[in-house]
This record gives structure tokens, sequence and C-alpha cells, in this order.
């Protein structure tokens, strides 16, 4: 039976109790946490169990201060500013983290008893608490008030050690902190099911001077054994929990006569070779029982737990359950991802902020391995950080997860599909949001629908961030699929000409059959339907109709043509006359995807233009002999293009404007702009460098989609 700690009386000397512990802080050290002490006032004595328990776990002085501020905090007689600026930042987050976790016990409340909602709960509660050691606070109050449920009513007693059957044990478990786990769990079983719990107590402690005997006796037997075979080892009789008896009882419908680990031994060996050295002679004493052994060591838990586990048959015909593990092993059982915090804070390298977030992300994303060194968490992060998620809640209380970066749209294709099809807004917390939101942490959603609704092939385009997950884009997909074939194939094409139009490109000048088979279309109308039923989106069109190899120049516009190997590897490739100097017209500016035209000029290179530009129909009426054939080379260059913007004047319409350029990091050559203050109608021009089709493409989505903007496009 489970050994239970007591509780420490309230009014116990701070000298006194600093004086019993096992751990060396130095003067400035013991002054924050005697202050803290003081500061704590009629909280004293939750502050310094908690403070034990976290002192057990091996805890610093920043944790254990913490711990006795929170309660001083949470009742309001004392407020986190004047507990930053007594005590610093660090402190200060760690209370505030735990003050911000008592809306655990608020959804537990709300009745949520199902196995998916409550892990969603837990996972929420560990994103939710930015830095692992405030769920070790968190914890430790928790095992507090546990241990002192007799004073408080019989419907909180229940409350509370059902919250900590369902919510603290899995946490404890899941950081590896057996020491707090067992015993969260035996408290609680104590008061939910005390006929039980006080049967399997007395069954227990009617045999236990036979079981010590016996035990005894097999510790004697496998020390003497474990030297024979010269293997290093400590022995000893291994304590059992009630709480872990009465469910194996149940998982396996035993009665506790047949429960083979109530008489349990744990060996301690070295290395783990040693490990399966005493497993070769615990089995060649005693026959092992099939299916009962576990070899946790090369395959650890999803906590971390490393430990060989068998169960032979013992003197007497008896079932004795063995465990084998290293000294390391032992103490990542019990103290879990805390060990890890020991390790870090005798380590020469400390990281601070940085490895307080990887050390909770190794624990939320359920790792598997322990950790060699802090070289191991860095690289656990980069590997994984990109796979969190977010746990939000619905009206009803339900906690919803979805991947980081998800938005209300992505949240109401989650709650059902014909909700995501009529959703037209969303509010979050109870405020109108866009439905590019990214969703946090605790967020509450309210999806605002339509009573007839369909998607926008807007949601589609990634460059406006409507969707994040491939669940809901599917979902959006699938529906323009099943409308009419003929109206996609004419919406698609509509869509691609209206993309092509703002890019200032004709159907003219592309091939679209070849268009078509470059994205493993057999025919331009099987484009047009991707596009219509939005397996395509018209900015990926544009970026691949830049890699066409355009059609030849049109006859009117007679051009020099060489009969030598082209020349030059840079953005423009000139055939037959050797590496020239080139600059773009400033008449057409041509980017990549243009038909182009080469105008040998005197002593200037060779001004590259657009084949439909005016001026150059122009020149080549008049000097005929001087246009040369030219093609986009591979070099990566920038280019400018002006485009033009029809929006209704506001304010903070240029702020908006140039915060999207921003972001797509396009540089601003110039830009004018001219309002009609009959019509409050701003025209715009402005001047881009950019690399390639595919951003312009992404610039004007993303300013047309800005709120009062009519038109964005580019200029001829």
């Amino acid at each position: 039976m489970v050994t239970l700690k007591t509780t420490l009386p309230i009014d116990r000397d701070f000298t006194g109790w600093l004086a019993t512990l096992p751990v060396k802080w130095s003067p400035a050290q013991v002054e924050a946490i005697r202050h803290a002490y003081t500061l704590a006032e009629s909280s004293h004595g939750q502050g310094l169990v908690a403070a034990d328990i976290l002192i057990d776990l091996h805890m610093n002085h920043e944790v254990i201060a913490a711990a006795l501020l929170h309660e001083a905090v949470s009742n309001g007689r004392l407020t986190l500013q004047a507990v930053e600026e007594t005590f610093g930042s660090g402190i200060a987050s760690l209370v505030d983290g735990v003050s911000k976790l008592d809306i655990i016990s608020d959804f537990h409340q709300q009745g949520l008893h199902a196995h998916k909602q409550l892990e969603s709960l837990r996972k929420m509660l560990l994103a939710m608490a930015q830095d692992v050691r405030v769920v070790l606070i968190k914890l430790a109050c928790q095992l507090y008030e546990m241990r002192n449920l007799d004073a408080l009513p019989e419907g909180q007693q229940q409350r509370i050690a059902r919250e900590t059957l369902d919510v603290f044990a899995p946490l404890a478990n899941r950081l590896g902190i057996g020491q707090l786990k067992w015993e969260l769990e035996d408290l609680a079983l104590r008061r939910l099911e005390p006929l039980t719990y006080k049967k399997l107590a007395q069954a227990l402690d009617e045999r236990r001077t036979d079981r010590e005997r016996y035990i005894a006796a097999v510790v004697s037997r496998l020390r003497m054994e474990l030297q024979k075979a010269g293997i290093a080892a400590e022995v000893h009789g291994r304590v059992k929990h009630i709480y872990s008896i009465w469910r194996k009882m149940l998982r396996k419908n035993l009665p506790f006569e047949q429960i083979f680990d109530v008489r349990a031994v744990r060996i301690m060996v070295h290395s783990v070779a040693d490990c399966y050295a005493a497993l070769g002679v615990v089995h060649s004493l005693w026959n092992h029982i099939r299916r009962e052994f576990d070899d946790y060591v090369a395959n650890p838990k999803d906590n971390g737990y490393q430990s060989l586990h068998t169960a032979v048959i013992g003197p007497e015909g008896k079932t004795v359950e063995v465990q084998i593990r290293t000294p390391e092993m032992h103490q990542s059982a019990e103290l879990g991802v805390a060990a890890h915090w020991r390790y870090k804070e005798g380590s020469s390298t400390h990281g601070g902020a940085l490895e307080q977030q990887i050390a909770w992300l190794r624990q939320m994303l359920e790792w598997k391995d322990e950790a060699a060194d802090a070289g191991d968490f860095l690289e656990r992060f980069k590997a994984e950080a990109f796979q969190d998620r977010v746990y939000v809640i619905t009206p009803k209380g339900t906690i919803v997860d979805l991947p980081q970066g998800a938005t209300p749209l992505d949240f109401a294709y989650h709650i059902h599909t014909e909700v995501g099809h009529r959703c037209r807004g969303a509010k979050i917390n109870g405020r109108i949001v866009p439905l590019t939101y990214e969703l946090r942490n605790g967020d509450h959603v309210n999806v605002l629908t339509a009573k007839h609704g369909t998607p926008s092939r807007d949601w589609l385009n990634p460059h406006l961030g409507y969707l994040k997950t491939s669940r809901a884009r599917g979902k959006v997909r699938q529906w323009f699929r099943q409308q009419d074939q003929e109206k996609n194939m004419a919406a698609g094409r509509l869509a691609l000409e209206r993309e092509f139009h703002r890019l200032d490109v004709t159907f003219k000048q592309l091939n679209l059959e070849e268009l078509a088979r470059r994205l493993n279309f057999t025919k331009s109308d099987e484009l047009f339907a991707a596009i219509g039923h939005g397996d395509l989106t018209t900015g990926h069109v544009a970026s691949k109709a830049q890699e066409l190899v355009l059609p030849p120049p049109p006859e009117s516009l007679p051009i020099t043509r060489r009969s030598r190997v082209e020349e030059g590897s840079g953005e423009i490739k000139i055939r037959g006359v050797g590496n020239l100097l080139t600059k773009m017209a400033h008449c057409c500016k041509p980017v990549p995807y243009d038909a182009i035209v080469g105008y040998i000029t005197r002593g200037h290179g060779v001004t590259i233009h657009r084949q439909d530009c005016t001026s150059l129909l122009d020149l080549a009426s008049r000097h005929r002999e001087r246009l040369i054939e030219v093609e986009w080379g591979e070099a990566k260059a920038v280019y400018s293009v002006d485009i033009q913007i029809a929006a209704y004047d506001r304010a903070g319409l240029l702020r908006d404007i140039t915060a999207v350029l921003a972001n797509e990091q396009a540089n601003v050559l110039a830009v004018n702009t001219l309002t009609d203050p009959k019509t409050a109608m701003a025209r715009m021009a402005l001047t881009l460098e950019i690399t390639d089709i595919g951003q312009l493409s992404r610039i004007l989505d993303k300013i047309g989609q800005i709120h009062n903007v009519v038109e964005a496009r580019r200029k001829r």
C-alpha cells in the first residue's frame, strides 16, 4: 500500500524548513524565497507543501518562489505587476502561467468526460502553459489539495478527485513523473471508490507480513545469483500502488489473488547490457509467464519511461513481478521531465527561454527518446516544431484540435462540411474577425453562417490565406467538382482570362494547348474545367505560362535572324552577336513570360521591348535592320513593372497597400496617386521590382482583397 506524505503544519517556521532542505542556494536566492514566503502570508501552508514537492523534483529557486506566490496572486492579495517589479519577469511569468491554467477546472466541470475530449483538454493545458515548469507547479498545488480534501464539502471533494484522475494524474504520466502520478491516483481512488480502496488496502495489509518475508527471501536469492554472475546490482522489494492494482484487476478481469505484481522486486544495474544480463539470471532461476514480458528499454513508452518488466513463477509457486533498470532510467521514471530540467541547470550552457520552449514542446509532441544532451533537445525542436497544434473551443464548450495557423474557415469545415460552405464570418471571444484570422490556443470560436451559402473560389487561393488544412480545401474542391462541367469550363476560362488581363497578357500571346499539356491535361478545356472546380489556381497557371516557349513574333515585325548559336547565360539570351549590354525598355517594362524583341541602339547595347510595344512598332518602321531575336534566360533577376489600382479613397488605404508590398518583399520604385473629389475614386500608379510572374500574381491577389479596392492590374 502506498505511503502518503503528511501535510506540513501551516505555522511551520521558514528558517527551520529551509534547514531541512537537501539543496544549496546562494544567499540572494534564499532571500528571494524568504521574501516570497513573507508576501504569501496566509497561504504559507499550501506554498510550503507545494515547494517541498517541487524540491523533491529538483526544481530551482524561481519555481519554488512562484509556487509560494501563486495563491496570493490568485486570490487578489498580490498583483502580477508587483511580483514582476520585486522578483523579475521570470518568476512573474511562471506565476501568470499557473493562474491561466485555472481554466482547466472550469472546462472539466462542463462535463468533458469522453476520452477524446479529456485528451484534448490535457493537450490544451500543455499548449497554453508555454513552459513545462508551470505544469509542474500546478501538479504540486493539485497534490496539496488532494492531501487536504477532508476540510472541504463532500461534493467538492468528489469534483477535485475526479478532475485529478481525469486530467492531472494523466498529465503527470505524460511528463513521466511517477512519484506524483501514483500518489495523485491513489488519493483520487480513495475519494471516488472508498469501499474498493479500503478492501484492497486491507487485503494488502493482511498479507503484509507474509509478503515481506517472501519478498525478503526472493531479494536475498537474486542478490546471491547476480553476484555469482558478476553483475553489480542493487535489489529491493518494490512498493505497490493500490490504483495500479485496481486498474489491472478491471482490465484483465482478475481477482486480487491473480494479480502478478502485488509481489514485486526491482533490480538496479549500471548499464543497459547489465539489464539484459540480469534478465537472463532471473529467467534461469524461475520460469517466466508468457505474455507478461515487456521490453521498455528497446521500446520506451511515449513519456520516455524505460525498464525491463517480467513476471515469473517464483518460490512456492507464487508469481513475482521483476523490474530491471539503470539509475538513469529510475531517475527518469520518478522525475520525468523534471530530470531533464535538473540536467540542464547543471550543464555549462543555458538557453533560457529557448530551452524552456524546447522542454514543453518535447512533452507535447510525445517524445520517444531519452535526451542524451542539450543538443538533442535542439535537434528535436527543429524537426518537430512545425507540427504544433492549436486548441480552440466551440460555443458548446467542446475542444477542437487544429493545425497551427488554422483559420475560422478551417474550424467551420472541421465542425461540418455544410457549416463551412455557408460560413460568412466568425466571432472570436465575442469579437468579429476576418476569415483569415489565425486561431490561438483557448480561443472561443463562433461561426456566422448564411441561410443558403456556397464556397468562394477565393478560398482556394493560397495567396489569400483563407484555408490552412488540406481537409477543408478538399471539401471546397469537392463542392466545385460536383458542379456542372460546362459551367466549370466557362468559369475556369473566365477566371484565367481575368488573371491574364490583370497581368496584361492576352490569350493570343500563349499557346493554350501547349500550356494545358505542360500542366498534364490533354486539351485546354480540361485545364479550364480544373480551374473551374478548384483543382488548379489561376496563379499557378500564370507562373507556368512564363516557362513556355513563346510563339514566333508577328510577321509585322521583321527581325534579323542569326544563324550562329546564341550567346550569354544571363537573364536575356541574344542570338548570334556575342554578349552585349542589355537593358529593359522603360516604355513597356517587359518581365519574364512576355514575348520580347531586342533593338540594337547606338552605343547603349540592346534594349528589350515587348513585341506589342507601340514604341517598338514605330522604331521597326524606320530601322528594321536593328531588330534582333532574343529570349528569356535562366538567371534570376529583378524586373520593374507598373501596376495600377482603382479604389474608393479612405484613410489608411495607401498604408494597407504598402503593407502587402512589404510582406511580399517587393521594392517600390515610384508611387503616384490621384483622387477624384467628386467620385472619391483614387487611382494609383506604382512601379515595383519583382522576381517573376508568380510574385506579381500574389501581389495583385492580395491588393485586390484590400477593403475598398475595386481593381488591381498590370499597367499597359
